[in-house]
């Protein structure tokens, strides 16, 4: 028999089907109640801040699987039985548990698969300004992080920081879950409700590997060529970071490069770079427009993709470039939140705290994207790739 019924906190411990999750959870821990069974939980500081942490309670004898950023841009999964071995920057935890049965059994049964097993859900989630994660301690305390990013985004109290929820089948539990968050939430699709990309029906090819910064029209051509001749054409493209005109104001004409600074390399111009505009032998592809027309025509392309980073490039825009003054780019100063540096540091993220990145001004967020996404839509560029995502969140003071 399954015991059913919203997570509740009773005598100090989270209770979810009968079953104790946390035990010695302390008194400003609070919990409300979400629906179809499921609840958020929060907890309440004597103190304003913009980062907090806050102890949950106890979890012991739990098989566990995590989800944890183990570097700002990479995700990876851990599995273990204690909080002690939940890892800072943990996204989601999913719980294995043995279910209270209501009719004992004189003699315990010798099939495992007989248990009554379910899984329990937490997740944390944005609250407002605020981003949540979980962690770990030596004492396998359960704690979870909120924080805004700025300095100036202050709070005492987070009411709705971790999702609870629980199933029978962990892949049903995290799609219901994410349903309810989805309409509780209304910031957010569930992946049901949004339109499939056209390109997803098709096989394509990414110039990273092949090229990585060195990509240039030729080599596109000779690989689309090879494919060609192999009998497996791909129907869409994907060129990758090395179109852009930027620049590395750190390395001076003739010298090395500095290390690291090729992390700070800055967006000079929304228009391709010398490489997608030198005239060809063939007397083709003089720009962009021209290269992805031909290779569309001659190898039967449906879409072609262009990559660029969230803020323009990896160390953002250049505020020095002419065609850029009007975005009012301006150079800030990378803050880490110490979830990130808990884990596995980055060599770009150093790079960039100490060479600093060109951000624009959030006022002219719009024209920029505007001005570069119709640029490449005029040369027949059918979408993009937007890399250096997880760099945005270390940039927030000031912001908001």
């Amino acid at each position: 028999m399954t015991i059913t019924g919203d997570p509740i906190i009773k005598d100090g411990c989270l209770m979810v089907r009968g079953k104790v999750v946390l035990t010695r959870m302390p008194e400003n821990v609070v919990i409300t109640s979400a629906s179809s069974g499921s609840a958020f939980l929060g907890a309440k500081s004597t103190t304003s801040g913009s980062h907090h942490v806050f102890n949950l309670g106890v979890l012991e004898d739990y098989k566990f699987l995590c989800l944890f950023i183990v570097k700002i841009w990479w995700m990876i999964p851990r599995v273990g039985k204690s909080g002690s071995e939940v890892p800072m920057e943990t996204q989601m935890l999913l719980l294995e548990a043995g279910e209270e049965s209501a009719v004992l059994d004189e003699e315990p049964s010798a099939d495992p698969a007989a248990e009554n097993k379910f899984y329990i859900l937490l997740l944390p989630v944005l609250e407002g300004p605020f981003r949540s994660s979980l962690q770990g301690t030596s004492s396998n305390e359960l704690q979870f992080c909120v924080e805004s990013g700025d300095p100036d985004v202050q709070t005492s109290l987070s009411y709705e920081a971790v999702f609870v929820n629980s199933g029978d089948n962990p892949y049903e539990l995290m799609k219901d879950s994410i349903k309810i968050l989805e309409k509780h939430k209304g910031t957010f699709s569930h992946i049901e409700n949004k339109k499939i990309p056209a390109h997803l029906d098709w096989f394509g090819w990414c110039t990273w590997d092949a090229f990585y910064k060195e990509v240039n029209p030729a080599g596109i051509k000779a690989g689309l060529q090879s494919f060609l001749e192999g009998g497996c054409s791909p129907k869409f493209l994907i060129i990758d970071d090395g179109w852009q005109d930027a620049v590395n104001e750190f390395q001076k004409e003739g010298e090395p490069l500095i290390e690291e600074t090729q992390f700070a390399t800055r967006l000079a111009d929304i228009k391709e770079n010398s490489k997608f505009k030198s005239l060809e032998s063939d007397g083709l592809c003089t720009n962009l427009k021209e290269l992805v027309d031909t290779i569309k025509q001659k190898y039967g392309l449906k879409y072609v993709y262009m990559w660029h980073a969230l803020a323009g490039y990896w160390g953002g825009v250049l505020p020095t470039s002419e065609t850029l003054k009007k975005y009012n780019p301006k150079i800030v100063y990378p803050v880490q939140s110490p979830g990130n540096l808990g884990n596995i540091r980055d060599i770009a993220l150093d790079s960039l705290e100490k060479y600093g990145v060109g951000v624009i001004d959030p006022q002219k967020i719009y024209d920029f994207y505007n001005d570069l996404h119709r640029y490449l839509a005029s040369c027949g560029v059918d979408g993009v790739k937007v890399d250096v995502q997880n760099l945005i969140e270390t940039l927030g003071s000031g912001f908001g």
